[in-house]
C-alpha cells in the first residue's frame, strides 16, 4: 500500500525559471541515471532479497527515490511554467512536448526499462546499486555547476547528498554480508587463474604496478605471450 503526501522531503524553490536548464534536468527524470531508474531498480531488487533487513532497506530507499523523482519533476515544472512564449522555451524539447516533466532524457530519448539493473542476487544487486548512485551523483554534480538559480542549486545539492548517503548504506549492507571487498559470490569455484594479472598493455617502458597487480593478491605476468608459449 502506498500513500502520497504532498509535502516534499526537501522544499523545491525555483527563483528564476529557465527552460533550457529544465531540459538538462530531464536527465534525472527520464534518463538512465535518473530517479525513476533508481526507484524501480531498488524496488524490483527487494523482491529477490531473502535478507529481511536488506529487503527493508532497498524498499525504504526506493520510496525515497520516488520522492526525489517528484522533486525533480517539480523543478522541471517550475522552470517551464509561464515561459512558453519565450525564445528559450521554443528552443527546447518542451516546445513540442509541453511544459513539465516527461519520460525523456535531455536529448529526447525515451525512458526504457533496460536502464534498470537487477539480477536476482543480493551481492550482485548491491554492487550495481553502488554504481547507480555514483552515476546519479556525477550527473547531479554537473547539473549543480550549470544551475541558473540558487533555489535549484540547493535542491540539487540535497539530491546529490542523498546519493552519497545511499552509497554508504549499500556499502554497509555489503559489509554486513562480508562482501564489501570480497569479489567472490555464488557457488561456482574459480579456476587457478583467479589470482593472475596479465600485463596486456605493455610498451616496455611504462608498466605500472600497484595493489591491483602485486603480491600477495596477484601473480604478475609481465610477458603473457611468453608465458602462454611455455
Amino acid at each position: 500500500m502506498f500513500f502520497h503526501k504532498k509535502e516534499a522531503i526537501h522544499t523545491v524553490n525555483v527563483n528564476e525559471p529557465n527552460p533550457r536548464f529544465a531540459q538538462l534536468l530531464l536527465e534525472q527524470f527520464g534518463g538512465a541515471t535518473g530517479e525513476l531508474t533508481a526507484a524501480l531498480q531498488y524496488w524490483t531488487q527487494s523482491f529477490h532479497c531473502e535478507n529481511p533487513g536488506i529487503r527493508d532497506m532497498l524498499q525504504d530507499i526506493a520510496i525515497e527515490e520516488f520522492g526525489h523523482l517528484e522533486m525533480v519533476g517539480k523543478m522541471i515544472e517550475a522552470h517551464t511554467k509561464n515561459v512558453d512564449q519565450t525564445e528559450a522555451y521554443n528552443s527546447t524539447l518542451f516546445a513540442v512536448r509541453g511544459m513539465g516533466p516527461h519520460l525523456l532524457d535531455s536529448q529526447g530519448n525515451t525512458w526504457t526499462a533496460s536502464y534498470v539493473n537487477e539480477g536476482g542476487d543480493v551481492v550482485r544487486d548491491l554492487r550495481a546499486d553502488i554504481a547507480a548512485e555514483a552515476g546519479a551523483r556525477q550527473t547531479y554534480e554537473e547539473l549543480i555547476k550549470l544551475a541558473t538559480d540558487e533555489g535549484s542549486k540547493n535542491t540539487l545539492v540535497h539530491l546529490l547528498t542523498r546519493e552519497i548517503s545511499h552509497t554508504q548504506m549499500f556499502m554497509k549492507a555489503l559489509d554486513s554480508l562480508g562482501k564489501l571487498t570480497d569479489p567472490f559470490f555464488g557457488n561456482i569455484q574459480p579456476d587457478s587463474t583467479v589470482d593472475i594479472y596479465y600485463n596486456l598493455s605493455s610498451n616496455g617502458k611504462e608498466d605500472h604496478r600497484g595493489p591491483w597487480n602485486s603480491e600477495p593478491s596477484f601473480r604478475y605476468i609481465a610477458d603473457p605471450a611468453k608465458e602462454l608459449k611455455s
